[in-house]
């Protein structure tokens, strides 16, 4: 059976490819890696060892049907999703965290969604974090959305559906995936948002600190308003190469 037909046989449209990030996730890497091939039994998972110096990367590699991308160091979230978009084989591409906190029985919903949009990201229905870290989340997003002009609910939330082909309206840089819709929704794409799930982290702690966020935000925003104001708007589909 060909990857479309079994793609179509678990009610997919098309074949998709799941990109997960992983950075010291020796705790959760197992369970997220049996749970979304569980739920999408059909995807190219695509799992980012980030530079790990834990048992992350040889946990990945117990898993004979999932492709393993790995940095010899630490590059950062960023890096490791915009390297599994450009491995990627297929061109539906899903994007998730790997600190098992995405649910990714939500992936099917999302995919789906697909049809009606050019880019689909989840916006977390009941987030599973600290005050303090839903506080600076929701002061990051509306200072974000003042600088960029973007419609994003969640920016935080990893949990998004983007086609390979459109890789080329993004800038890679770190904390880029704060900033990945607001790029492509500049680019003239249209965006599809859903509630999903998120559960709280079982192992291990986050790699990011409220303080860290806030110093880079400050560039990054300055950073992106500038950019947005002289990003080249390609018309979907372009520049074509014969």
């Amino acid at each position: 059976m060909s990857i479309t037909s079994q793609a179509q046989h678990s009610g997919l449209s098309e074949p998709i490819s799941i990109v997960i990030p992983f950075y010291n996730e020796e705790d959760n890497v197992e369970a997220v890696l049996y749970e979304t091939r569980l739920t999408n039994p059909y995807a190219e998972i695509i799992a980012v060892n980030d530079g790990s110096h834990d048992t992350t990367e040889v946990l990945i590699k117990k898993f004979s049907d999932v492709r393993l991308v790995s940095f010899p160091k630490n590059l950062g979230q960023s890096a490791a999703l915009y390297a599994g978009l450009l491995a990627a084989s297929h061109d539906l591409c899903v994007l998730m965290d790997g600190d098992g906190q995405n649910d990714p029985a939500d992936i099917a919903m999302l995919v789906d969604q697909a049809k009606n949009y050019q880019v689909v990201c989840g916006y977390r229905r009941e987030r599973k974090d600290s005050w303090q870290v839903k506080l600076a989340s929701k002061i990051a997003n509306k200072s974000r959305k003042f600088f960029t002009g973007d419609t994003v609910r969640d920016a935080g939330c990893t949990l998004k559906v983007i086609r390979k082909e459109y890789v080329r309206f993004l800038i890679p840089f770190n904390e880029m995936q704060c900033y990945m819709i607001a790029m492509l929704e500049h680019a003239g794409l249209s965006l599809g948002q859903f509630p999903v799930n998120h559960r709280p982290r079982r192992f291990g702690n986050s790699n990011y600190t409220i303080l860290r966020r806030a110093w880079r935000g400050i560039w990054d925003l300055l950073g992106m308003a500038w950019l947005l104001r002289r990003q080249i708007c390609w018309p979907p589909h372009y520049p074509k190469h014969e």
